[in-house]
């Protein structure tokens, strides 16, 4: 039968989206169900602040009545504002292996991207550059760490034979303890903190909004000049300090300063996924007694990095691979020590050579790899 898509308008059709990962996914070891609460929220107009700057459109493809895919299309404006290219976006794809389900998806979004003014459809991004990006092409072996994509190894092929090319590649990058530095590396690092001029020190939850005005004015700083780069707005400050201030504690966020002054910063994360792992999605009726005492014991066996700045005055200085391998060392010394065994470093963009010379370098492999495609509307 000929798949029919539509755009989601009500909560049968939302439930209907939320459903489609289920189908497709079944039987992959390594897929994690997300929370559907915490999904309908991400989705949620009202909840998100994404879409204080940004309008989108969800949509369900149909086989015999049965959801069998999915794609999000959506204009961010103040991605618009720093990238003036008439580039619309399409998120949270997933489809059932026909290259007629895809090409109907991806028709449907690049119409309603088409009627707004776009002239280029890129992605996937769920829905922004600062939420989960990137289409898995390799690295299907391992399950997704938190907010990080999973992805069927045919769905390359889907978006491809659908007329997209490559735009850009993104890397994550798996540690695992594999003992010190480079010589070189470690000596630069020692010499900066016997110096003083080095200076580390955790995230101060009692200040967190001041802490989270500076870590977001030293990530403007650094990735200003990096592909696709968009700002959080205040919004999303608010709720990311709010995040944080219930997810973090220790020595998970750590701030450098350089000579007294703030230089960068290194996030960390407890892998949600991990904790979340066989919960189906639900927390209810019986999922909060199984996850309870998971976030009660804090003590996560993996746990992600998904931002870490330096200043672009250190960048390319022996001062900025100072300043950035001894926040790495910090977080790796202090998850180590509380029984962590694998930190995903993620993502890095596959051109940004300074900053994955230092992964590497600090014992960093690159496990997995997340393509960004486009298409002309």
């Amino acid at each position: 039968m000929t798949v029919v898509v539509k755009p989601v308008s009500n909560k049968t059709d939302l439930r209907d989206f939320l459903a489609v990962p289920f189908e497709t996914y079944r039987g992959d070891p390594n897929w994690v169900a997300p929370l559907f609460l915490e999904r309908m929220d991400h989705l949620n107009p009202k909840k998100n602040p994404y879409f204080e700057h940004a309008e989108a459109q969800l949509f369900v493809a149909y086989r015999d009545g049965r959801p069998v895919g999915r794609i999000s299309a959506q204009v961010d404006r103040l991605r618009l504002e720093y990238h003036p290219d008439q580039t619309g976006q399409f998120g949270f794809f997933d489809s059932e292996n026909s290259d007629e389900t895809a090409a109907a998806l991806f028709q449907a979004a690049s119409g309603w991207l088409a009627a707004r003014g776009m002239k280029q459809i890129q992605g996937p991004f769920s829905f922004s550059i600062n939420d989960e990006i990137g289409l898995l092409v390799d690295g299907f072996n391992h399950p997704p760490n938190m907010m990080m994509a999973h992805g069927r190894a045919y769905y390359p092929g889907l978006v491809e034979r659908a007329g997209f090319t490559k735009v850009k590649d993104v890397i994550a990058y798996r540690n695992m303890d594999r003992g010190d530095y480079s010589p070189l590396l470690r000596k630069i690092t020692n010499r900066a903190l016997r110096s003083g001029d080095v200076t580390l020190r955790p995230l101060d939850k009692k200040e967190i909004k001041r802490d989270i005005g500076i870590i977001m004015d030293i990530f403007n700083d650094a990735w200003q000049h990096n592909w696709g780069f968009v700002p959080f707005t205040q919004a999303e400050l608010n709720k990311l300090a709010a995040d944080l201030k219930m997810l973090v504690t220790g020595e998970y966020v750590v701030i450098a300063g350089y000579k007294g002054e703030p230089a960068a910063f290194a996030v960390t994360l407890p892998n949600l996924n991990e904790w979340i792992t066989g919960l189906n999605g639900k927390l209810l009726p019986f999922g909060w007694a199984r996850l309870i005492p998971k976030v009660i014991a804090k003590k996560p066996k993996s746990i992600r990095m998904p931002l870490m700045g330096v200043r672009r005055s250190f960048q390319d200085s022996l001062a900025g691979s100072a300043l950035a391998a001894a926040m790495i060392d910090r977080v790796r010394s202090y998850h180590i020590n509380r029984g962590v065994m694998e930190c995903e470093m993620s993502w890095i963009l596959e051109d940004n050579k300074r900053m994955r010379h230092v992964i590497e370098e600090v014992g960093g492999d690159p496990y997995k790899t997340y393509r960004i495609y486009e298409k002309a509307i």
